[in-house]
């Protein structure tokens, strides 16, 4: 018998047309990691959501067909009668906090199941350890970045021991190793406790490895489910590794690193090179031999310290960028990169140091001043929005604003209140108003969660144009294919000092964890698909 299963599934939310979801089977067996996948706004929250009950009793909308857990229908069982055996994390994990400390969240679940307080404890501690959050055990919620809250979330459901584990992009705000960690530890879960997790992921490349099948929405209500090579043969989301296979011929498609190497021995690379090297563009003032600088920095920080109470978020953090650069900022998480953006734009105070944008000091500006010169994508990109439709914020945005949305995520009606968005396109619209206001340097907090391969590859085209025109850009980012793809350069922070910086191919081939697959692969240089397809189909370059 199956763990949990989905009969004829159909779900028409408000103001849509068509169903989201259309006549919907899918069936979970005990101990197997089953990934959900599909493009922006195809459905894959709305699966999840029917499945913890969240949908449509918080969402509205009607929904049709059967959900069955062990055989017994749950469908008009509430989401608290289904929280003991069906835990699920959403993708804003701080809206699901309702305690003010992280043991004390780790602990309330078992309080609504009323279990006795040694089993408590004890299963607090063993998920601290299990996820590495032990040193955050007395922290306020509200002071934790954003990938500490995700695993604190994760933590919250582990403790209550569920059957089945619902996770909506799990590892989007989460460094590289963070998200390994989590991985490995789902993976565990799975083997070694028999627990049934169900994942909905856009940054494939994490999770492909581990999935026993791949659940894809086709974008029309429909859904695929099959072995994970198999659906990715033709799907229209796949990770870098598969995308390089697919353009290279090779069958059966590479679904692990080790899979690609061994494929890529036959490649014939050495003598060719990138089409275009990216720039070498200064970051932190230095005299490190073959930095590149210039007299005047569209954006300099000098010797920025920023503390919280005793705590030292950034300690002398110094960085020069020139207009026309687009740098990643990269780092574990609580490395400082949303506090360096925030005193950045001028509204986080700082202990000292120096800020300057275009000429002029954020911090001593107004508001509205402090838009024409800084424009910030938080990491909670739903807070610029306030309209009671699409349209009207895009109205508000400027003539572009729709024109930028659409090369992102295309055919979001203007009618849609942006609350029933899902959250890659409230990311995509939130993006849309920031870009439109054409400020001389842009800060973008993590824009890509939420976004399909194609959406990043659009945001990237929009980057580029944005740099050719004069602008700066700065992204704190954890998706080093995102990175890989648009940055000229690198600043990596630790413990609120920069301890990296330089040109993106020198930095990235540092360190395995901000490798993208494609060098991990077939070695430096090399960042992207595109290049080594545009290399092999270009002559050999003469030996001397």
């Amino acid at each position: 018998m199956n763990l949990l299963e989905l009969r004829g599934i159909t779900v028409t939310l408000p103001e849509r047309p068509r169903p989201v979801l259309a006549g919907v089977d899918l069936a979970i067996e005990e101990g197997e990691l089953v990934v959900v996948s599909g493009p922006t706004g195809a459905g894959k929250s709305t699966l999840l959501g029917v499945i913890s009950g969240l949908v449509p009793r918080f969402s509205g909308g009607t929904l049709a067909g059967d959900v069955l857990l062990e055989g017994t229908s749950i469908v008009h069982r509430p989401p608290r009668e289904r929280a003991a055996e069906i835990g699920y994390v959403g993708q804003d994990p701080a809206a699901g906090f309702v305690t003010d400390t992280v043991e004390e969240e780790l602990a309330y679940g078992m309080e609504q199941l009323g279990l006795p307080p040694a089993t408590m404890r004890r299963r607090v501690e063993e998920t601290l350890d299990l996820l590495g959050i032990a040193e955050l055990r007395d922290r306020d919620l509200r002071s934790l970045s954003g990938g500490q809250q995700q695993r604190v979330a994760i933590g919250s459901v582990l403790t209550m021991h569920p059957r089945l584990l619902v996770l909506d992009e799990p590892t989007s705000a989460l460094d590289p190793t963070a998200a390994e960690d989590v991985l490995a530890t789902l993976t565990r879960l799975v083997h070694d406790l028999g627990v049934s997790v169900l994942l909905a992921e856009h940054r494939l490349e994490r999770v492909v490895p581990f999935a026993d099948r791949i659940a894809l929405l086709t974008g029309d209500g429909g859904l695929r489910v099959g072995d994970p090579a198999e659906v990715l043969a033709d799907s229209p989301v796949v990770p870098p590794l598969v995308e390089l296979g697919r353009a290279l011929g090779w069958d059966p498609l590479p679904l692990t690193v080790r899979d690609a190497k061994r494929r890529a021995r036959a490649l014939d690379l050495e003598t060719v090179t990138p089409d275009a090297p990216r720039s070498s563009v200064a970051t932190q003032p230095s005299s490190s031999a073959g930095r590149i600088e210039t007299p005047t920095a569209a954006l300099s920080v000098r010797k920025l310290a920023v503390a919280r109470g005793s705590v030292t978020v950034l300690d002398r953090v110094s960085l020069a960028l020139h207009a026309g650069s687009i740098t990643a900022l990269m780092g574990r998480n609580g490395a400082g990169k949303s506090t360096l953006l925030w005193t950045i734009q001028g509204s986080q105070k700082r202990a000292g140091g120096s800020i300057t944008v275009d000429g002029s000091d954020p911090a001593t500006l107004s508001a509205e001043q402090r838009r024409s010169h800084v424009g910030l994508l938080p990491q909670t990109a739903s807070d610029l929005l306030y309209l009671e439709t699409v349209g009207a914020e895009c109205a508000a945005g400027g003539p572009r604003t729709r024109q930028i949305l659409d090369r992102l995520v295309p055919g979001i009606p203007d009618d849609r209140h942006p609350r029933d968005l899902s959250e890659g396109q409230r990311l995509a619209l939130a993006l849309s108003l920031v870009l439109a206001a054409d400020p001389p340097v842009l800060l973008l907090d993590e824009p890509t969660r939420g976004l399909d391969y194609a959406a990043k590859r659009s945001l990237a085209g929009i980057l580029r144009e944005q740099a050719a025109t004069g602008r700066t850009v700065l992204v704190a980012t954890h998706d080093v294919e995102f990175t890989a793809q648009v940055a000229d350069a690198v600043i990596v922070l630790a413990e609120g000092e920069v301890v990296s910086d330089g040109p993106v191919r020198d930095v990235v081939a540092e360190s395995p964890s901000f490798a993208p697959q494609v060098m991990k692969v077939v070695g430096t240089p090399w960042l992207v698909v595109d290049e080594i397809v545009a290399a092999l189909a270009r002559e050999p370059e003469p030996q001397p």
